[in-house]
């Protein structure tokens, strides 16, 4: 009965579509009329008038172009409302990122987001692994009144992977200036009252994400509340002194010995470790090294499935040191950081900018240089040294740039171990 319902409702007046069906029937009626007149007469091809089904032929033809455009047209508009572009145009480019890498990337902070809009238009199968550490701004005043997970850097990243020019997206990043509301985005609101209307995180970011039509998806390292501390040396001290918060971290002006999750074995979320074991390519970074990555590779279940993992792991270096975090490293530093947590063989490769551009850069930008020659992590990474930097931003990573040397190195899976020079 449903059937049909449905069915009647094709032939509804007004619809747009019985007109262009009768042109598609009429289509292939002349150049079935065409064939059959060439195959069924008995007169030999040679002697018989072949004008006549080629006419056929030809115009059935041209009907049945125009019907399957207009039909096409119509049946496809109701879906691509905020779709720029011809159709074959947006079909092509969805199927092309649909056979897309399986890419999965760690992170958060401004440096994740960047690199997810340059990835997303060569495939949709991506993955963003995001800390839920922060305890700052609008997220870390929703934590402590709601009992949350904080929801910025699941924002950020949310809106990175949707439409960039859809006004949705562009209200999903408003943040509020006055009031009561006066620092709140409104995308953390609505994920913080959707999480309460559906009873969990996990289900509030899968209806976030239908809403914003994202490419990819975009999961927690781990659901439960975790907070991030430091060990730091203020002031020249031999004696390392506890700090607690990741806003409070960045802000001590000391220097970093070790950070840790609090509490220590908190459990992964179990799409997040599927995602990375089912990967083509994992990605770490570009972040904050103490407050963006280490706080997803902190999570034992996350690093255990890098380990295991055979998909091709890159760490990305960042172009710049950060105040706060890393004042004079170099990417043999940020290297033995890592190790520091979490060990060795987390990642394969090391992608690191070799460009030190001083125009638009400004005094207080100081960028990460390449290891000391010979240095012992040379030896087990292979590092590849090439210019990564923004032109107006040149203390960020270009994100076209970024991406094709990340799709490159996932092409190139089967390339011997070796330390590239720079481009």
């Amino acid at each position: 009965m449903y059937r049909i319902r449905a069915l009647r409702k094709w032939f509804t007046v007004g619809i747009g579509v019985k007109r262009w069906l009768l042109l598609m029937m009429l289509g292939v009626f002349l150049i079935a009329l065409g064939f059959a007149y060439v195959l069924y007469t008995f007169i030999p091809l040679i002697t018989q008038t072949w004008l006549q089904p080629l006419i056929y032929m030809i115009i059935g033809s041209i009907f049945l172009l125009i019907a399957l455009d207009k039909v096409t047209r119509t049946i496809l508009a109701p879906y691509r409302k905020h779709q720029h572009g011809r159709v074959v145009d947006i079909v092509y480019a969805h199927r092309k990122r649909e056979k897309g890498p399986k890419v999965v990337a760690l992170g958060g902070g401004t440096g994740l987001p960047s690199i997810l809009r340059a990835l997303k238009l060569h495939t949709s199968n991506i993955t963003a692994v995001v800390t839920v550490a922060d305890d700052g701004g609008s997220s870390g005043r929703l934590r402590r009144d709601l009992g949350v997970l904080p929801p910025g850097d699941l924002r950020n990243n949310i809106a990175a992977l949707a439409d960039d020019e859809s006004l949705m997206t562009q209200l999903f990043q408003y943040r509020f200036d006055n009031g009561d509301l006066g620092g709140h985005s409104f995308g953390n609101l609505f994920i913080t009252a959707l999480a309460g209307v559906t009873g969990s995180i996990e289900t509030a970011l899968v209806e976030t994400e239908r809403v914003l039509n994202i490419q990819g998806r975009v999961l927690p390292a781990t659901l439960e509340d975790v907070q991030l501390v430091a060990m730091v040396h203020l002031n020249g001290m031999a004696q390392a002194i506890r700090i607690k918060g990741e806003s409070q971290i960045g802000r001590s002006g000391g220097r970093i010995a070790r950070v840790e999750l609090s509490p220590l074995n908190v459990q992964a979320y179990g799409e997040s470790v599927t995602a990375i074991l089912d990967a083509d390519l994992v990605v770490i970074g570009p972040g904050s090294l103490y407050t963006s990555i280490l706080p997803n590779l902190l999570v034992p279940g996350i690093v255990n499935a890098l380990k295991e993992t055979q998909a091709r792991k890159i760490y990305v270096c960042n172009v710049a040191t950060q105040p706060g975090e890393t004042e004079g490293y170099t990417v043999a530093d940020h290297i033995l950081a890592l190790e520091d947590h979490v060990g060795e063989n987390v990642f394969q490769i090391v992608l690191a900018n070799n460009a030190y551009p001083l125009e638009n850069a400004g005094e207080n930008t100081h960028y990460v240089m390449p290891a000391p020659e010979n240095h012992p992590v040379e030896q087990r990474y292979e590092i590849r040294y090439t210019d990564l930097t923004d032109d107006d931003r040149p203390w960020r990573h270009d994100p076209k740039k970024l991406a094709r040397e990340l799709l490159m190195q996932q092409a190139a899976v089967s390339a011997p171990r070796t330390v590239f020079a720079g481009n």
